[in-house]
């Protein structure tokens, strides 16, 4: 392994900016990746360059919310440094929690100088991954692990989350919501708590229905999930549960196709989830989606990072106050005054004027 010396901040990182819309899907880590060689004259000797990996949580790098986002930002720090796939820039994709240490561990026999662990899940293995490689420089997605030689990337998700509540409560004609969570672990509590607060905020008789599927790939259980959901009134549905999401939107969609009157929509997460809503060319069952700028956050550590300043040892969070959080564009689905009423949270929010609470009171 290639030993570089870490440069640790002092003080915290700030974010600035919103997380770009995910594209894209994973592919065979086995497949050939030639077709991205074409301009080898632009492109860094990889035994020089900084490279950056990651490894996915169980819902997969495909996922179209948060472990694609971070590999967005993976394939843009790649771009931006004329790296090649697979040789300065690459990801392994986990099938279970059994794959968290081999997959890291794989990545720093690579060579790769620094490695994101994305989700809450993976925080032991990095810790031990971290104990028995001090001079690998990692990255820590949604928890804490307290090491010279890891960065925690941590997000207010109750904060874009009551703004969500917000927008879900004012535009809800049922007076009933839904949310689906994926695992039930602390990152997804503060999606729930977020979105709970902020409805109650404009509706407090609001009716908000919440249901932890207990996994974040299983796009079945999601569908399940919502089905009983819209059958039994509710209109608006928040999820945040990776790929099992995708079944929400399967079932809104399917809802709307069958009757394009029916009165359903889905409040997509982590990234801009407007294309998975999609009915037809007129149709749409995405209302927002609410977005956490892991890309960003993943492109701006690794450029410190291959700048000699590596974060090591600290926490940065992103919230409101750093645009780490927020709504997608809802494509006029979400009229001017509701939207006036959810910038007014937003602004008293980031101020500091509202505190939104972490958890279920």
């Amino acid at each position: 392994m290639k030993k570089r010396k870490l440069g640790l901040l002092i003080s915290s990182v700030v974010a600035t900016g919103a997380i770009l819309a995910a594209c894209g899907g994973g592919e065979d880590k086995e497949k050939d990746t030639s077709n991205n060689a074409g301009s080898d004259t632009n492109t860094e000797d990889a035994g020089e360059a900084f490279k950056v990996a990651m490894v996915t949580d169980v819902g997969g790098v495909d996922d179209k919310s948060f472990n694609q986002s971070a590999w967005e930002g993976i394939k843009q720090y790649g771009t931006d440094n004329n790296l090649k796939e697979k040789e300065g820039y690459d990801y392994l994709q986990s099938e279970t929690d059994a794959d968290y240490n081999t997959n890291l561990n794989n990545l720093l026999r690579r060579d790769f100088d620094l490695v994101f662990g994305v989700g809450y899940l993976m925080g032991d293995s990095i810790g031990e991954i971290a104990a028995d490689n001090p001079e690998a420089m990692l990255a820590l997605i949604d928890a804490e692990v307290d090491a010279p030689n890891v960065v925690s990337l941590m997000f207010k998700e109750h904060e874009g989350a009551f703004l969500a509540g917000v927008a879900a409560a004012k535009m809800s004609k049922s007076g009933k919501l839904g949310f689906v969570g994926g695992n039930n672990i602390p990152v997804i509590n503060r999606f729930e708590a977020g979105f709970v607060e902020g409805a109650k905020a404009v509706n407090p008789d609001i009716e908000i229905q919440r249901n932890y599927t207990e996994s974040f790939a299983d796009a079945a259980k999601g569908k399940i999930t919502a089905n009983a959901m819209y059958s039994s009134g509710v209109d608006i549905i928040f999820h945040a549960a990776g790929q099992t999401g995708n079944g929400v939107f399967s079932e809104a969609k399917e809802r709307k196709s069958k009757d394009p009157n029916a009165n359903v929509w889905v409040i997509g997460v982590d990234a801009d989830q407007y294309a998975e809503g999609k009915v037809d060319d007129k149709t749409n069952v995405t209302l927002t989606s609410m977005l956490k700028g892991v890309h960003k956050a993943v492109v701006e550590v690794s450029n410190a990072a291959k700048d000699g300043n590596f974060p090591g040892g600290t926490t940065i969070t992103y919230g409101l106050a750093e645009d780490g959080v927020g709504l997608a564009d809802s494509r006029g689905a979400i009229p001017e005054d509701v939207l006036a009423v959810v910038e007014e949270y937003k602004q008293k929010i980031a101020s500091g004027e509202i505190t939104v609470s972490e958890s279920l009171k």
